[in-house]
């Protein structure tokens, strides 16, 4: 267990995971890394929803200090940092799935921006396991996982082209009105 979160003043789970991601910017830069393959701040910055410059650089700070990030010099670009996820933020896809999938069901969501969320929640612990998996390749270096079963297709490629068909199929809509 990391050390900064035995130093906490409860014990609870749920006051310590809020303590993490009790503001909306740590977990939309985690969903912006997870789904979006975002690893360096200037794509960070590029957040649909306007994250400033000096929030993203706190929060990247606080979440790299509690171990849910790493930074590193990026190899390609003296002057550019990437970002990795580690485990403890690999394993928040299903949280993610799971808060796709309420918030489909209670809130006026985008068709556009839940297609995403409905896949995952249709794809279910097979779907997350086989992204985590992934994204365990990706930034900790482990072995490819099977893509047999997705024809070499990775999962953030099943989501991005069924995001893609959404706004295809919208943009003939409305040119068809």
């Amino acid at each position: 267990m990391n050390e900064e979160f035995r130093e906490s003043r409860s014990g609870c789970p749920i006051n310590l995971s809020l303590e993490v991601f009790g503001d909306k910017w740590s977990l939309l830069i985690l969903r912006d890394m997870t789904f979006g393959g975002k690893r360096h701040f200037r794509e960070l910055m590029r957040s649909q929803e306007g994250i400033s410059s000096n929030i993203l650089a706190d929060r990247l700070k606080m979440l790299v200090e509690k171990g849910i990030l790493t930074k590193a010099d990026d190899p390609t670009h003296k002057q550019k940092a990437i970002y990795s996820l580690t485990e403890m933020s690999i394993e928040l896809v299903p949280i993610f799935a799971h808060l796709g999938a309420w918030g489909r069901r209670w809130l006026p969501v985008s068709e556009e921006l839940s297609i995403r969320a409905q896949l995952l929640e249709a794809g279910g612990q097979a779907m997350w396991d086989e992204f985590m998996a992934e994204l365990r390749e990706e930034h900790l270096g482990a072995p490819p996982p099977d893509r047999s079963r997705t024809g070499g297709r990775t999962v953030r490629q099943t989501l991005q082209v069924a995001y893609e068909a959404v706004l295809a199929r919208q943009a003939a809509e409305r040119a068809a009105e």
